[in-house]
C-alpha cells in the first residue's frame, strides 16, 4: 500500500513523532506511572515513545515492537529491547506489562477488536491501556477541491486495504467491554498547512505512487497540494486523533470471616 522506500518512511514517522508526541507524552504523564514499570509500546515506529517510556522507567523494562524495527535503536537504553514481530501472532504472558500502549495501529489491524481483547490481556492488575487512533473527517467536507479529492483518494486507499479510518469513535466503549476501568479519551485535530510545518507532505508522498497508479489522483493534484502548503492561509483539519484509555483493575484479596 505504502512505499517501503527506509528514507520515505523514515520521513513519514519522523513527522508523525513531531506532531504528535507532545500530545502522547502530556496524556502519558497524567497516568501514575511508576520507575519500576513494565511497558509495551506496539507499533514502535521510530522509538520516541519507547525511548521516553525507557528514560521514565529506569528500573522497570520497556519493550518496543514493530514490523519494521529499521528505523529503531535497541541502545538508546539498558532497559530498552527492541523486538520485530507481528502483533497479530505474538503473544505475551498474561499479566506481563503495567502500561502497553499503540498508536495509529489498531486501525490497520483486520480483527482489530478482538485484538484490543487480546491486548488486555497483557495487562498486570491495576495496569494501564492507551491507544490512539485517527478519526477521518469527510473528505468532501473540506474547503478545498484538491483536498476534498486527494484525501477521498487517500481514505478509499486505506479502505481497500482493511483499514478502518473511524474506528476510533467506538474505542471508549470497547475497553468498557473488555472490563476495563476508569476509562477516558481525548482529541487532538490534525491541522494540515499553516504556519507550523506540516506532517501531511511526507504522508501524501509516500502514498502518491500507489494512488497515482490505481488513478485516483493526478501529478496536477499533487502540485496544486504542494503549492498549497507553501500558503500560509491555507488551513484544513482532516482528521482527529482520539486517544482512548483504561485501567485493569487491581486484584483484590478474599477475605475470610
Amino acid at each position: 500500500m505504502l512505499s517501503n522506500d527506509a528514507r520515505s518512511e523514515g520521513d513519514r514517522l519522523q513527522s508523525i513523532q513531531r506532531n504528535v508526541d507532545a500530545f502522547t507524552i502530556g496524556l502519558l504523564e497524567g497516568l501514575p506511572i511508576e520507575p519500576s514499570w513494565n511497558c509495551l509500546e506496539l507499533g514502535a515506529g521510530a522509538g520516541s515513545i519507547a525511548y521516553w517510556l525507557a528514560g521514565r522507567c529506569p528500573d522497570g523494562r520497556v519493550v518496543g515492537v514493530d514490523l519494521d524495527t529499521r528505523h529503531l535503536d535497541p541502545s538508546r537504553a539498558a532497559n530498552l529491547e527492541i523486538q520485530e514481530a507481528d502483533i497479530t501472532r505474538e503473544d505475551y504472558t498474561p499479566g506481563s506489562f503495567d502500561l502497553i500502549h499503540a498508536r495509529y495501529l489498531f486501525c490497520h489491524l483486520p480483527e482489530r477488536d478482538e485484538m484490543v481483547a487480546r491486548v488486555t490481556r497483557w495487562l498486570s492488575p491495576g495496569g494501564w491501556l492507551i491507544v490512539e487512533e485517527p478519526y477521518h473527517l469527510p473528505a468532501s467536507t473540506s474547503p478545498f477541491p484538491v483536498i476534498q479529492r486527494i484525501l477521498d483518494a487517500y481514505q478509499r486507499m486505506y479502505e481497500q486495504h482493511g483499514a478502518d479510518l473511524t474506528w476510533v469513535r467506538g474505542l471508549p466503549a470497547l475497553l468498557a467491554r473488555n472490563a476495563l476501568t476508569e476509562v477516558a479519551f481525548a482529541g487532538n485535530p490534525g491541522c494540515m498547512g499553516g504556519l507550523d510545518k506540516d506532517r501531511w507532505l511526507p504522508l501524501i508522498t509516500q502514498a502518491a505512487p500507489a494512488l497515482l497508479a490505481d488513478g485516483l489522483i493526478t501529478e496536477a493534484d499533487l502540485a496544486e497540494f504542494a503549492a498549497l502548503l507553501k500558503d500560509p492561509a491555507f488551513i484544513d483539519i482532516p482528521q482527529i486523533t482520539l486517544s482512548a484509555w483504561g485501567r485493569r483493575p487491581a486484584e483484590t484479596k478474599a477475605t475470610t470471616a
